[in-house]
């Protein structure tokens, strides 16, 4: 405990050892009747009360009155999201075609970006449960100052499920003080079961992962490998459950081996196949937009990486790129 000073008979003197806390030199001043000196005294006693307090962890998290926990879900992304007071959010993403993710948002910073310490520990009405360590995790500047990757994410998830309380403990941005961010298992267990059952019916990709593809061809082959097709199957699900998707452009190319006009029948045969399988799965004609480009705009010196169809997917209130041909997205007109 930190010693004070403590008045006796007018004059400021260092607390001994027989006169062990501000608090038994107050009861000895009101003792010997010198109460003018009290309020000098209760004034040491408080500011030795608040330099106390900032030494000690700042923590945020909810109590047992105020966690709570919400799902936001579709078919593109469900996440699990807790409020923490006075400090943001934790949230459990987990988006189609992606691995679970983990990340603390706040809305105005409050750690010194660094290392800091993440253990899944007991909430208080369970003494006596040793924390388990997550490790240590890297701290951010900005307002998502952490994020962790499926495998930690899971040790968070199992540890809630287990009535346990992730806590991560970083040095504050202001005097380096610690500041302990925790997440509260109140709540949690009846969303998760709520989690799991839209996880469940996530497409098999985002629309960042197919927004640009490409098929390649052997040489002056226009058939489709069994990858080929599972990767238009996934293209063809997502732009049948996304509303947005207004245009699809399949772009075919050839390399330049052989001559001009059969490269450009080729590459028109290759965008065909492409564009035929994608409407057989139930993507609408109208959507659909076939260009052909022979050997016009090669992407590589490589022969084998210009025998290829791209497809690209264009939502509402995109802007229309004026580009190439030679890239994912196709000719210059999209």
């Amino acid at each position: 405990m930190f010693l004070y000073p403590a008045l006796k008979s007018g004059v400021l003197v260092p607390l001994t050892d027989e006169t062990h806390s501000t608090e038994d030199a107050l009861v000895n001043v009101m003792a010997s009747g010198s109460c003018n000196t009290i309020p000098t005294l209760l004034a040491s006693l408080l500011l030795g009360i608040a330099l106390s307090a900032s030494v000690q962890a700042a923590s945020y998290g909810a109590g047992i009155e105020n966690s709570q926990w919400y799902l936001t879900e579709s078919v593109f992304e469900c996440a699990l999201v807790h409020e923490i007071p006075g400090y943001g959010r934790a949230v459990f993403r987990h988006r189609a075609g992606e691995n679970l993710s983990f990340y603390l948002d706040s809305a105005t910073p409050v750690m010194r970006p660094g290392s800091g310490t993440l253990v899944v520990e007991a909430p208080a009405w369970r003494p006596g449960v040793k924390p388990t360590p997550v490790g240590a995790v890297s701290v951010a500047g900005g307002n998502r100052p952490v994020t962790l990757d499926q495998r930690r994410s899971q040790i968070l998830l199992q540890g809630l499920l287990q009535g346990m309380r992730p806590t991560l403990t970083r040095a504050s941005w202001f005097d380096g003080s610690p500041v302990r961010v925790q997440v509260s298992n109140i709540n949690f267990a009846s969303q998760f079961e709520r989690y799991r059952s839209c996880t469940a019916g996530l497409l098999p990709v985002n629309f960042d992962q197919i927004q640009r593809s490409r098929i390649l061809f052997a040489s002056g082959s226009k058939r489709l490998s069994a990858s080929d097709r599972q990767l238009l199957d996934n293209i063809a699900t997502y732009i049948l459950a996304d509303s947005t998707i207004e245009r699809v452009f399949v772009d075919g190319h050839s390399d330049r081996i052989g001559s001009r006009i059969d490269n450009r029948a080729l590459s028109e045969q290759r965008a065909e196949v492409v564009a035929n399988y994608l409407k057989a799965r139930g993507v609408p004609d109208d959507l659909v937009t076939v260009r052909a480009h022979g050997d016009q705009y090669p992407v590589s010196r490589r022969a084998a990486e210009n025998r290829r169809t791209n497809i690209r997917l264009q939502r509402e209130g995109d802007r229309p790129e004026l580009q190439q041909a030679s890239g994912y997205g196709g000719g210059a007109a999209g």
